[in-house]
């Protein structure tokens, strides 16, 4: 009777544990499988819920390895010091050529959800960054989602088209008018950090001074689906 208590603890606390560290992870999308990373703190058991970071990286990552975006940006600083970025981490990667609009961003999303869905997440504390081409692609998901994240962090990313990167497509949709008005009335609500290359100091900027509060039941999921609209 012992003996039979112990195997079903020993099974119990196996099935808990969680792997944790940089996994590799995949996500299919339109018939595509897309490869991304994910990162789970050493000590995530030790919390209930854990915020989530979406990172999007810039051109220089690009390709199907599944590896290389982690090489510049947040994962290099979360190797270096993990205690500074308590957060379940979502690294994804945009093919050679490609950029964070269309099914590359619906592959963002879709790997956003099942992370959601596979760790014990705050759907309240859900964040969204990234780096030049990720930056641009940060403005372009949040658009379409603005009631996901809690706040949005785009550094270095353009909203219009840009004639220095190849296929650029806006933000915002032109039967939506102009992007920054556009964008305004889109994001209001949400607070927003953003830098250039010109300035290292983070600008939060939002359109109204009282925004609507989020909802803690409300996260992603995979009813709420990126659109390339």
């Amino acid at each position: 009777m012992v003996l039979a208590l112990v195997s079903v603890l020993v099974v119990s606390l196996q099935a808990q544990r969680v792997e944790t560290g940089f996994l590799d992870r995949t996500v299919t999308v339109g018939g595509s499988t897309y490869r991304y990373q994910v990162y789970v703190p050493a000590n995530y058991g030790s919390q209930p819920r854990w915020p989530v970071i979406l990172f999007l990286h810039g051109a220089g990552e690009r390709g199907a390895d599944g590896l290389i975006q982690t090489n510049v940006g947040l994962a290099p600083a979360i190797r270096q010091n993990p205690g500074r970025y308590p957060a379940i981490v979502i690294f994804p990667q945009v093919p050679t050529d490609s950029q964070w609009v269309g099914a590359p961003a619906d592959a963002a999303f879709a790997a956003l959800v099942q992370t959601v869905k596979d760790y014990h997440t705050d759907p309240a504390r859900v964040y969204l960054t990234g780096l030049s081409m990720g930056g641009h692609g940060t403005w372009y998901i949040a658009y379409r989602h603005p009631e996901l994240f809690a706040a949005i962090a785009p550094l270095c990313g353009w909203v219009g088209e840009w004639d220095r990167f190849r296929g650029s497509v806006p933000v915002v949709p032109a039967e939506s008018g102009a992007a920054l008005p556009a964008l305004a009335r889109r994001l209001g609500n949400l607070p927003i950090w953003t830098s250039t290359v010109r300035s290292t100091a983070p600008c939060r900027w939002q359109a109204h001074e009282n925004p609507r509060p989020r909802s803690k039941q409300r996260g992603p999921t995979s009813s709420t689906r990126s659109s390339s609209a």
